[in-house]
């Protein structure tokens, strides 16, 4: 898989950045995880996501969204609910949730 990044995004805007900590791959992830993709992309105002995962566990993923409202209902959907909770009772050692708008945004890219 070739690594890419979120780009070109006109500010503002919002993210959702989800750190965790779990082992490498605990049982019903992967399924649990692929439809969690697939609900999210389907929301309006969902712009995209960056994820990344060191071997001893650490995880972050940055989601990015038109608006609060677009996040909200991310939050608010019940299946994302059911797998929170399923992640609390399952999967996770520990993770946090920060939510920041950004106002500013540029990048870089070798030619």
């Amino acid at each position: 898989m070739t690594a890419s990044l979120v780009a070109g995004l006109e500010p503002p805007y919002y993210t959702a950045v989800f750190t965790s900590v779990r082992p490498d791959d605990p049982e019903g992830y992967a399924a649990t995880n692929a439809r969690m993709r697939e609900i999210v992309a389907e929301l309006p105002g969902f712009l995209g996501y960056e994820s990344a995962r060191t071997p001893g566990g650490i995880g972050i993923t940055v989601a990015y969204f038109r608006d609060i409202e677009s996040l909200d209902a991310w939050r608010d959907n019940d299946e994302h609910r059911a797998a929170k909770r399923r992640g609390r009772e399952h999967w996770y050692e520990s993770y946090s949730v920060h939510i920041g708008k950004v106002e500013r945004s540029y990048g870089f890219v070798r030619n």
